[in-house]
C-alpha cells in the first residue's frame, strides 16, 4: 500500500502528464496546486517568479508564503478554498515575489480540476 506522500507524488506525476500539452503548449503562465509539497507549473511560470526551472519552482516548500506577496496571500487563499471546497472558479489579482527581489502584479484565473478523485487548483496567470 502506497503512504499518503507516494499517492500525491503520483498524483503530481500523473496530472502533469494528463495536462503537459496545455503546460507546454499555453501562451499563459500556469500552475497546477495540490498542496505545498505537491504541485507543477509550467516554464512561463517558473520564469515569471525567476525559478530557474519549473522543477527549481515544485520543490521549494511553502511557496504560498514565499512567492505570494502578503497582500494578496488573502485574496489567493479564500479563491483556492472556494474551488477546492466548493467548485467555485475565480478571477482574482495576485502580486507574487520574485525569486530575485521585486513584484509582478497579474490577474489570475484559478478553477478546480479532478483528477483521479482528487481536487486541484489550476492557475492561469497573465
Amino acid at each position: 500500500m502506497l503512504s499518503d506522500e507516494q499517492h500525491h507524488i503520483e498524483l503530481i506525476d500523473g496530472i502533469n502528464d494528463q495536462m503537459k500539452e496545455i503546460l507546454d503548449g499555453s501562451e499563459q503562465a500556469i500552475y497546477i496546486y495540490l498542496d505545498d509539497n505537491h504541485k507543477v507549473c509550467n516554464r512561463k511560470f517558473a520564469s515569471l517568479i525567476g525559478a530557474k526551472s519549473e522543477k527549481e519552482w515544485a520543490s521549494m516548500e511553502n511557496p504560498f508564503m514565499y512567492f505570494v506577496a502578503e497582500n494578496s496571500q488573502e485574496t489567493l487563499a479564500d479563491a483556492y478554498q472556494n474551488a477546492i471546497q466548493k467548485g467555485i472558479g475565480s478571477s482574482i489579482k495576485v502580486t507574487w515575489k520574485k525569486i530575485s527581489g521585486g513584484t509582478v502584479d497579474t490577474d489570475v484565473i484559478l478553477v478546480p480540476i479532478a483528477f483521479q478523485k482528487h481536487i486541484f487548483a489550476l492557475h492561469f496567470v497573465s
